[in-house]
């Protein structure tokens, strides 16, 4: 019996080791910064957004600044060694220095020895790059800084009051406008689209709102949907579901989401 627990507890602890190194290579956390979105940290660690809301339990896709997330670990960090320069982790990597830095909110051209740095997935379909340099931007779609302001002011004008899955929504229904090949191909002219009987498409643009400073959650919301969050799966249009308008009625719906009814075409 004595030889016994002499043999088994090495095993016990060695088990316990393995859970922990396991644990530790396999899961980090993160903590959230303003302007954050699930996407923009998903793609950070080479995961998904739907990946990152079940490891933390999350209902939704909307956080906060200082929320603490579970993320994936060490497969998706690395250590500076002497000798190494952010040149040579891109390279190392398959990534741009511009990518790396701006994953790791990184200033500096000089690194240590024992930092450690987030490394981007080398395959997102958006570049890490600020919005506000005013250059084409490519997410599902292309974009300019224009056309991503505009695109917020919509959702701030459209969907202020309703669920952050609503404004998502709103905006994906634009993007999904850019894609269709039946309404014009940017957002700024399927914003501004008039139709042949004088009829504006979204309300804001005929009563002004659409000139009202975006929100915070809009600009969020735009931000994810040009990343591809799409609550709505491919609808093309929107209404509040107060509306008596017989013909938006008549439409297949694909979501209700808040107040709003979002629909596909015909």
């Amino acid at each position: 019996m004595f030889n016994l627990y002499i043999k088994v507890k090495p095993l016990i602890a060695s088990i316990i080791a393995g859970l922990f190194i396991f644990q530790s290579v396999f899961a980090a956390t993160y903590t959230v910064k303003p302007g954050d979105t699930l996407w923009g940290i998903s793609q950070r660690y080479g995961t998904t957004y739907t990946k990152l809301m079940a490891l933390n339990g999350l209902r939704s896709i909307i956080i906060y600044p200082g929320q603490v997330l579970q993320v994936p670990g060490s497969d998706n960090t690395y250590v500076v060694q002497k000798g190494d320069s952010l040149y040579l982790i891109a390279k190392k990597y398959g990534i741009t220095v511009d990518m790396l830095k701006s994953a790791n909110g990184y200033k500096s051209d000089i690194i240590y020895p024992g930092q450690v740095f987030i490394i981007p997935s080398a395959t997102s379909s958006r570049t890490y790059q600020d919005v506000s340099r005013g250059s084409i931007e490519r997410g599902v779609i292309p974009y300019t800084k224009e056309e991503f302001d505009l695109l917020a002011r919509l959702v701030t004008a459209e969907a202020d009051g309703e669920p952050y899955k609503a404004k998502v929504a709103v905006a994906a229904v634009v993007i999904n406008r850019v894609k269709s090949g039946i309404f014009p191909n940017t957002i700024k002219d399927v914003i501004y689209q008039v139709d042949a009987y004088g009829n504006y498409q979204f309300t804001p643009v005929l009563n002004g709102w659409i000139n009202r400073s975006a929100s915070a959650d809009a600009i969020s919301a735009a931000r994810d949907a040009l990343s591809g969050v799409d609550p709505t799966d491919g609808a093309l249009y929107y209404f509040d579901q107060s509306s008596t308008n017989a013909w938006l009625w008549s439409l297949p719906i694909a979501a209700r989401i808040g107040n709003m009814v979002f629909c596909y075409g015909r």
